[in-house]
């Protein structure tokens, strides 16, 4: 099935679990492919191909395809009729039929991206820990205790209209990258590897693929020239509906108390209970029942979140951890007031909730945080218990009044 011709001389099809673009003109190719990698001047179409379902698959191509890729790229191409030594493969576990394209014009200029993407499983910060290393026969196992990466990758393949100088199309992927990285955090994606917000995943792969022509080759493609700013946009905004569509990953999804602290060693019921251990058992049991409209409120969302992005600064040593005390004090009466609406104990939550200054570990992160959540909704109810009661006097005493 034609999906869409790019620029008029780039033909994006999908069948099956493949999607491919067809050059109509000859292009010169940049892409992190294990087959036809690096740069190339001599292919016609390159693909991305679901060779997994994302959990639990058993019926997944034989090991020696995945450790031969010229294998798994001519097993592939049989299947699709496609010439295996003039494709670049890209190879994920989602679903084609999630697939997002995104194109921007500027002048004679057209910049595109089609991508897929999935994070839940495999997203990760730069720099985290590693669970293997390459070695001549394969790759050997690091540390138990590192975790093996799950299920996700983001792929993009990016098409530009112009030619471009080898530079620049180096460039192009510089700028594709930390436009990836921007819509993971826009969207508040965390590392499943370490305590961070992740900058993509650990197998993500990327193709560029610029037209060739005899005209003048454009040199830049930093976020300066417009050519950046387009594959910025466009990356961007495919890697954000992809998300969307295979994750049901959206900014407004993402309004969530849990999810901005799970990065730290949390989960929705480990939250529950470390909340609950605060409150008398009725009030517990109100809370479990009501704990996604709670945790999802826009206004104690954002008092956590606070709280995170505060905490992110001291790790990084933006603020120093000496004021640790006063700054989690303060905006844990925010999540307190928060939850309970009641503004005006401010100083009395933060003068309550202030933690010691050796209190910095991550699971007394998590504590102090379920705790004045757990004072915030206490308050809330506790208020209109007494209100409850205050009415039921006036009411008492009024029918005694009309008695008399």
């Amino acid at each position: 099935m034609l999906l869409q011709t790019l620029y008029d001389k780039v033909e994006i099809h999908r069948q099956k679990k493949i999607i491919y673009a067809k050059f109509l003109q000859p292009h010169t190719v940049l892409s992190t492919c294990r087959a036809a990698g690096g740069f190339r001047s001599d292919l016609d179409y390159i693909y991305n191909h679901q060779s997994c379902e994302p959990c639990a698959h058993s019926q997944r191509m034989s090991p020696a395809a995945y450790r031969n890729p010229q294998t798994y790229r001519k097993n592939i191409c049989q299947e699709y009729e496609l010439p295996d030594q003039r494709c670049a493969t890209l190879g994920t576990a989602a679903n084609m039929n999630n697939a997002c394209i995104a194109s921007r014009t500027f002048r004679d200029l057209t910049v595109s991206a089609v991508c897929t993407g999935g994070v839940e499983g495999n997203a990760g910060r730069a720099g985290d820990p590693a669970s293997v290393v390459e070695v001549e026969d394969g790759f050997e196992r690091l540390d138990p205790a590192n975790a093996m990466p799950g299920p996700g990758t983001i792929n993009t393949m990016l098409f530009i209209s112009t030619p471009l100088t080898e530079g620049a199309m180096v460039r192009t992927i510089m700028t594709a990258t930390e436009a990836k990285t921007a819509a993971l955090q826009e969207l508040a994606v965390n590392s499943r590897y370490s305590d961070s917000l992740a900058t993509g995943t650990g197998t993500d792969q990327i193709a560029v693929a610029a037209c060739s022509g005899s005209g003048a080759r454009l040199t830049s493609a930093g976020k300066h020239s417009k050519l950046g700013e387009l594959i910025g946009q466009v990356v961007s905004e495919a890697i954000k509906q992809t998300l969307a569509r295979q994750n049901n990953m959206t900014p407004s999804g993402q309004c969530s108390a849990k999810i901005h602290l799970e990065r730290f060693g949390i989960n929705r019921k480990s939250m529950q209970e470390t909340i609950c251990w605060y409150l008398e058992t009725d009030q517990a049991e109100l809370l479990c029942n009501n704990f996604p409209a709670i945790e999802r409120d826009p206004v104690t969302v954002a008092a956590v979140a606070a709280m995170v992005h505060l905490k992110d600064k001291i790790t990084w040593g933006i603020l120093p951890a000496t004021c640790w005390t006063e700054v989690m004090g303060s905006f844990a009466a925010q999540v307190a007031c928060a939850v309970s609406g009641s503004y005006e104990k401010l100083g009395e939550y933060r003068n309550f909730l202030a933690p010691p200054s050796s209190n910095t570990g991550n699971r007394d992160f998590l504590e102090l945080v379920c705790k004045a959540i757990a004072i915030g909704f206490e308050d809330k109810w506790r208020n209109l218990d007494a209100l409850q009661e205050e009415t039921c006097a006036d009411s008492k005493e009024h029918m005694a009044v009309a008695q008399d």
